[in-house]
């Protein structure tokens, strides 16, 4: 299970961040292992989505405070509880022990050197590893030192990346990569080396817009690489110029969005679409002791949070190129579209998530107002799963694509041009010049990718 002591995330309710707080380091004193205990078995055991599969969370599993007190004094660390407290179908929930660092990362603020990679295993290899590089954010170490997408590197600080050491090769601030080539085959290392420092960085997510010409009819491309909320004016500017070039249809990139916030993926659909303003997008199912209470239904809009009229396309099918790496929110446009309009999935299988999690603190409340000052821990626990206006849910294996195309690490191509694979396979499906259903198709196995270490790694908040 996932414990982050400095890192980010992407899950929030926006009632769980209200308040103020005094961040200074002066801590008046320490919570014990067992007060911090207590907190976290109090939030799962109020809000954990998997409730019913865990009995120590049963509302009568203690006859007493002592037997309360002993379960508690029976894990070493809050790490130890948290993981005990989890269901076998939970792969997302997690646990860090610093909020503050946590908060900036809601805002898309994370220590990055630049360098957006994805790491896969070697052809024919279970132990080696090597990183490719899927596109670099501007002003950042990485583009100043001309790395550039589709470079390829098997080597960091000299030590050969596998799938043993590669989290701890990709976390410290500063490294060295050493580049490689790669040819569909084999890995050969050359004698070039880049230096690459990580530095705290705000990331704009709506990373490209632009308009094709598509046998003489204007097509809209967007790379959206994640659903953070503060950018959804910045996303809304993107439709009212892709609506400026009155585009007929839309290819929407998702393949490296990991996630983010339930209001921007609604948002986003909304702009996409317009027609459907008011009607239901999808609804929440909570634990049983909450869905009552906090079950609820989400429906397209026609404005941002922070007034503004959304510029919505009116559009009646939309393309979305994914990858394993489109994860929870990414899936939920999919999945909150379908219903209405025809959505065609170009590239390879979604990551499968479509559970949302919120921040809780340790307070009364579980709020931020009046958190625990000796302690600075806080959880992330999956609260909800979404469903969409016809009941579906429970996409554990993902969203298989309609056309079926992998990325090619030996050529990526250029995000944006025509010419690159996914992208082409899209246009040729709108074109009618091709209407294959499966195009390149090996794969090599996914294992991660510089996002990974940060809490919000293939989460969905409310």
């Amino acid at each position: 299970m996932k414990y982050l002591k400095s890192f980010t995330i992407l899950f929030l309710c926006s009632s769980f961040l209200s308040g103020c707080f005094n961040d200074n380091d002066d801590v008046l004193r320490i919570s014990s292992t067992t007060e911090i205990n207590s907190f976290i078995w109090r939030g799962m055991n109020n809000f954990y989505l998997y409730k019913a599969d865990v009995p120590d969370l049963a509302n009568n599993r203690f006859s007493s405070d002592q037997a309360f007190t002993t379960f508690l004094d029976g894990f070493n660390s809050p790490e130890a509880i948290f993981d005990a407290l989890q269901s076998g179908v939970d792969e997302f929930s997690f646990l860090v022990s610093d909020y503050i660092a946590l908060e900036q990362s809601f805002d898309g603020i994370t220590r990055n050197n630049g360098m957006e990679f994805g790491l896969v295993g070697y052809p024919n290899d279970d132990t080696n590893v090597f990183g490719y590089v899927r596109y670099v954010l501007p002003n950042t170490d990485a583009e100043d030192k001309g790395v550039k997408r589709g470079d390829v590197f098997n080597t960091i600080d000299g030590t050969q990346i596998t799938r043993q050491n590669f989290r701890q090769l990709i976390a410290p601030d500063n490294y060295t990569i050493g580049l490689a080539t790669f040819d569909g085959t084999t890995v050969t290392p050359t004698t070039n080396t880049i230096s690459l420092t990580k530095v705290q960085y705000t990331e704009n997510p709506v990373f490209i817009t632009k308009t094709i010409d598509v046998g003489g009819n204007p097509v809209g491309y967007l790379m959206y690489n994640g659903f953070t909320a503060d950018f959804d004016s910045q996303l809304n500017a993107a439709f009212t110029q892709l609506k400026a070039d009155n585009v007929t249809d839309l290819i929407l990139d998702l393949r490296y969005n990991g996630g983010g916030s339930v209001t921007s993926a609604i948002d986003l659909s909304s702009m996409i679409t317009g027609q459907f303003n008011g009607q239901v997008f999808s609804t929440e199912e909570w634990n049983a002791d909450l869905n009552g209470e906090r079950g609820s239904t989400n429906l397209f809009d026609n404005r941002i949070r922070n007034g503004e009229d959304i510029s919505s396309l009116g559009l009646s099918r939309v393309y979305i190129l994914t990858t394993r790496g489109s994860a929870s929110a990414s899936e939920l446009v999919i999945n909150g579209l379908d219903p209405y309009i025809n959505v065609i999935q170009v590239g390879s299988t979604s990551r499968g998530k479509f559970q949302a999690s919120i921040t809780i603190y340790d307070s009364p409340n579980f709020r931020r107002l009046g958190a625990n000052i000796g302690h600075r821990y806080a959880m992330q626990p999956l609260v909800l799963r979404s469903i969409n206006s016809v009941g579906f849910t429970d996409y554990f294996s993902g969203f298989t694509p309609e056309i079926e195309i992998a990325e090619d690490f030996s050529n990526l191509g250029i995000l944006g041009d025509p010419n690159e694979p996914l992208l082409k396979a899209a246009i040729d499906n709108i074109s009618g010049t091709r209407n294959a259903k499966a195009y390149f198709t090996e794969q090599l196995e996914s294992l991660g990718n510089s996002n990974m270490l940060n809490p919000d790694y293939e989460l969905m908040y409310k």
